[in-house]
């Protein structure tokens, strides 16, 4: 199976960091279960971490290439008159197709910022499950199909991005943002949008002629259905059971 991968690749993307083999990826990921296994532990008998400028510097600067990503996944899509229907991989070595190619891996230091903060209720299976999975998504995606409709991942995941990072670093300004940060429901709802427009996106090019690979699309869309159920019942447990009870 490793031998495979490392034949099988897109060799335009073989050279990146942490791309040819899935060996980086799979310590990267044992790495980050075991920062949140022993971090609460670890920080059990301390104060916790003051990082409030930290933070605010590291959400704005996530904003400033969440926006980035997202003009260069609208403008290289809009150049290569790309379809937001159905589009083939382009395993050219184009300038335009290079661009087109975007690896996205999810950062793993927030959480290092909620254990040192001992926010430990952030920690929960949604957040580790949705960042501890992503990286293997982007990796193979990047991996085999570097291009092509990929791109529609990518670009509404980034546009979602702009707007959570926003909120994350309003809040981080300090309890006085929080009569502006009425929309944090509102958020959840956004990216659920998201996961219901991936899976129909995904859904659709599964069931007509496409070309480009179902098992790829069969993957995300079975993840996107299992996100869909884990943000719903997030929203569910944080607005309305919460409401009903203070109600």
């Amino acid at each position: 199976m490793h031998r495979w991968i490392l034949e099988n690749g897109d060799k335009r993307t073989d050279p990146w960091l942490l791309v040819y083999s899935p060996v980086p990826i799979i310590c990267t990921f044992l790495c980050y279960l075991g920062i949140i296994w022993i971090g609460p532990k670890l920080m059990k008998h301390k104060e916790p971490v003051n990082l409030k400028a930290v933070l605010i510097v590291y959400n704005f600067a996530m904003v400033g290439l969440s926006i980035y990503m997202f003009h260069e996944f609208l403008v290289t899509s809009w150049l290569a008159n790309y379809s937001y229907l159905c589009q083939p991989v382009d395993y050219s070595p184009s300038p335009l197709g290079m661009r087109v190619i975007t690896s996205l891996f999810s950062c793993l230091v927030f959480f290092v910022f909620f254990i040192l903060r001992k926010k430990n209720s952030q920690l929960t299976f949604l957040h580790v499950y949705h960042h501890g999975t992503m990286i293997f998504n982007w990796w193979a995606g990047v991996k085999f199909v570097a291009g092509g409709q990929s791109f529609f991942i990518g670009l509404l995941n980034t546009f979602v991005h702009i707007v959570m990072y926003s909120y994350y670093g309003l809040a981080a300004l300090g309890p006085h943002m929080q009569k502006y940060l009425w929309w944090k429901r509102y958020l959840t709802s956004l990216q659920l949008v998201q996961f219901v427009l991936l899976t129909i996106h995904t859904g659709y090019n599964l069931f007509t002629e496409c070309d480009f690979p179902d098992s790829m699309n069969a993957v995300v869309f079975a993840y996107c259905v299992s996100l869909i159920i884990l943000f719903s019942n997030f929203y569910y447990q944080s607005y309305i059971t919460r409401k009903s009870k203070m109600s």
